[in-house]
């Protein structure tokens, strides 16, 4: 018996189930939404946002009056995105769509002029099977004048080689979903052949320090040459591929790679 396809994003799922700890954990991550916000509002229409999470972007672009259509996997990540914008005025929470969909497949009668997959939504792809029907459910839904919008982390080869056998230990953090503060680690492994990051994400109460979990996350790397040539065989051409959210050049010391592709012209 054929056994269901097992979908990238459920490599972080515990994660992902805390929508709470990774808006708390990631609250200082905000140099890109400026960026899709700029193009959003230069887009002729509503724009899909793929992988939304808890809506880090899609609030800003729903307060620059840009009409959104927000689609992830993850029920719990829509829920708390749905009560977040309860924060806004009813004017602009009547510019959001969500959709709770796997990606690959989505499939929705609308085409857009921009399609957004922000904060390293793509490293989530880890075959090339999941990167082409990602890709394909872009074209699906992309207007022949369309334009996609992506980050992805910019390999750093330091972090690569990290020892596989060790914690790295961090600051102490704190948990909203349950008040608490943890000891906090980080073991980092990388398969080399699949390109693969695996993060052990350590957690032990201080308080209470019988008590620990972990939490995997797996992303894909991307190299940049690499990328560019994924992007042709899958339809698309490059419009623009530079190294930070506010213009600079690609560097080899580039944190992230930030691409507008739109395309391939018949």
């Amino acid at each position: 018996m054929k056994q269901p396809k097992k979908h990238a994003s459920e490599h972080g799922h515990a994660l992902y189930a805390r929508p709470r700890y990774y808006d708390h954990a990631f609250r200082a991550h905000r140099r890109d939404i400026e960026h899709y916000v700029a193009l959003a509002k230069r887009a002729r229409g509503p724009v899909l946002e793929l992988g939304a999470g808890t809506g880090r972007v899609t609030l800003a672009l729903l307060r620059a009056g840009v009409e959104v259509t927000a689609v992830d996997r993850s029920a719990s990540m829509l829920a708390r995105l749905r009560e977040r914008t309860q924060t806004l005025p009813r004017a602009q929470r009547k510019g959001l769509r969500l959709i709770e969909a796997d990606l690959r497949s989505l499939q929705l009668k609308q085409r857009f002029e921009l399609i957004l997959a922000p904060f390293n939504l793509l490293m989530h792809m880890y075959s090339r099977e999941d990167l082409e029907e990602a890709f394909a459910c872009v074209r699906r839904h992309l207007r022949p004048s369309g334009k996609l919008a992506f980050d992805v982390l910019m390999p750093d080869l330091g972090v690569l080689r990290r020892n596989p056998d060790r914690f790295y230990r961090c600051r102490p953090v704190f948990d909203p979903s349950d008040g608490h503060r943890y000891a906090y680690a980080e073991r980092f492994a990388y398969d080399s052949l699949k390109q693969l990051q695996t993060i052990t994400m350590q957690f032990q109460r201080l308080d209470k320090p019988s008590e620990e979990r972990e939490i995997v996350l797996v992303l894909r790397s991307f190299f940049p040459a690499e990328l560019q040539a994924l992007l042709h065989y899958n339809g698309f051409r490059v419009l623009s591929h530079q190294g930070d959210f506010a213009g600079e050049a690609l560097a080899a010391d580039s944190e992230s790679q930030v691409v507008l592709a739109g395309l391939a012209k018949r």
